[in-house]
């Protein structure tokens, strides 16, 4: 009894390790994988708060929560289960569906850009001025949590190539905790941008001459902040959208303006001391160039061609 009881024990010892490193497995493979997907991390969290801008400071914690909650849903119920579909029965397609996505957002920044010169701004169309509260409320977070569609499947897609090789198990688990993770972390940064004002106007009412001056400084620092944030956001769609076509034609051996990249890369890398900044930043230049060339051939393929039939 004694020794069925020691080889049961030893059976449960045995069990214990291998889900013990099978968790280490996914948590390794999670954090891998999530690091490749940053740069479409710092665009999700910078594109975020401006959907909460414009409305009463007790509904913007509210549509972070449903935008939040449509991100989730997006990973979770929609994206892993073809994430994973796609894994096990058409491996070759991640690459070319990765280029589709990274164009989408070169097109996305690049509109943005163009837009923003021609003084373009929907806040003033008759159409969104007609709307309720309510009905304006409900746009914006449907809205949201299209383009989080997009920029979450940029997430699961670059998470999916790199673990493209590991079993089953692990793939599933790494998206789920890639998932899970980034959008808590996201929408925990998006929802502490769009309070940043009044916890600064908390802390001017009140406290020391010092906490005063620092509550009036996160006040004033709000407008600038999320003027900053709409830029970076913009940047990131283009140097994450160009880096992941040249990735791309880099796959399928076209090689010219990778090679072009990684030489201009690898020059800037011999900065003494910074050369790794230097390196990072000359690439992220050239991925961002390449995003630009992309997405203003789009906007002008989607937008100036029809425009010139009509005329």
């Amino acid at each position: 009894m004694a020794s069925g009881l020691a080889a049961l024990l030893d059976d449960i010892a045995g069990i214990a390790k291998l889900a013990a490193a099978s968790l280490d497995d996914v948590a390794s493979a999670a954090g891998k994988a999530g690091s490749k997907a940053i740069g479409v991390v710092v665009d999700d969290a910078a594109v975020t708060p401006g959907y909460a801008v414009g409305f009463t400071p007790d509904r913007e914690l509210p549509i972070v929560w449903k935008i939040a909650v449509g991100s989730l849903r997006n990973k979770l119920l929609i994206l892993l289960p073809a994430a994973l579909l796609l894994s096990a029965l058409a491996p070759g397609a991640v690459t070319p569906l990765l280029m589709l996505g990274g164009a989408y957002l070169c097109f996305e920044a690049a509109e943005k850009i163009i837009e923003s010169f021609a003084g373009h701004d929907d806040a003033g169309d008759p159409a969104t001025l007609a709307l309720s509260s309510a009905e304006l409320e409900a746009k914006k977070v449907s809205g949201a949590i299209r383009t989080d569609l997009i920029l979450s499947a940029e997430i699961m897609a670059i998470a999916l190539a790199d673990v493209a090789d590991r079993p089953f198990a692990v793939r599933a688990g790494a998206l789920l905790l890639v998932g899970l993770l980034l959008t808590v972390i996201v929408y925990g940064v998006v929802g502490l941008i769009v309070k940043m004002d009044d916890i600064g106007l908390h802390l001017a009412r009140r406290g020391t001459s010092l906490r005063r001056a620092l509550g009036r400084a996160l006040v004033r620092a709000m407008p600038p902040t999320l003027r900053g944030l709409t830029i970076v956001g913009t940047a990131a769609m283009l140097w994450v959208g160009g880096g992941i076509i040249v990735h791309g034609l880099a796959h399928f051996d076209v090689r010219t303006i990778p090679d072009l990249l990684e030489r201009a890369a690898h020059l800037a890398a011999s900065v003494p001391a910074i050369g790794a900044v230097t390196g990072w930043v000359a690439f992220a230049a050239g991925a961002a160039l390449v995003g630009w060339f992309v997405g203003a051939s789009l906007v002008g393929l989607l937008h100036l061609l029809p425009r010139r039939k009509a005329a």
